[in-house]
């Protein structure tokens, strides 16, 4: 782990570091609409469908017991509502409210706004083979989809 010249940071320290940084933008556009980073990337999920329990786990890479929390917290707030699965009556789909629809909405163009703010630097040539490297790292290790395109999916 040598010094880099002008400032350049390997391939590792440059994604932790984005990881920061998009992660504490996301926080920040989270808490202006008084939920937390997780119940953002609920809603942004949802958006496009509702989900099982167990999807929406593994979507979200979160254990039973700390998505049911999530769930009950953003039920709680009348943002997401639990709806009988209609193949299995055991279990629930998880889908938005009105008023989650409308907040992921605000949210998710707020959050899209700040996070291409954080590229203003870069020249459009940069900006598009950043998108393109990104883009293959995350296909490559099969990211599920926890935020959406701009333009793609349902309401957005």
């Amino acid at each position: 782990m040598g010094k880099h010249d002008e400032g350049q940071i390997g391939v590792v320290a440059a994604l932790v570091r984005s990881t920061f940084l998009v992660n504490a933008v996301y926080a920040e556009s989270a808490r202006e609409y008084g939920i937390t980073s997780q119940q953002g990337q609920l809603l942004c999920v949802l958006m496009a469908q509702s989900y099982g329990m167990s999807e929406l786990g593994a979507v979200l890479g979160l254990a039973k017991s700390s998505l049911t929390g999530l769930v009950d917290r953003t039920e709680r707030n009348g943002l997401v509502q639990r709806n009988p699965d209609p193949q299995d009556s055991r279990a629930v789909r998880i889908a938005l409210t009105r008023k989650g629809a409308k907040v992921a909405e605000e949210f998710y163009v707020e959050a899209c706004r700040r996070i291409e703010n954080l590229t203003t630097g870069l020249a459009d040539g940069d900006r598009d083979m950043l998108a393109g490297l990104l883009g293959r790292v995350v296909r490559d290790n099969k990211v599920p989809v926890v935020f959406l395109e701009p333009g793609e999916g349902a309401g957005v």
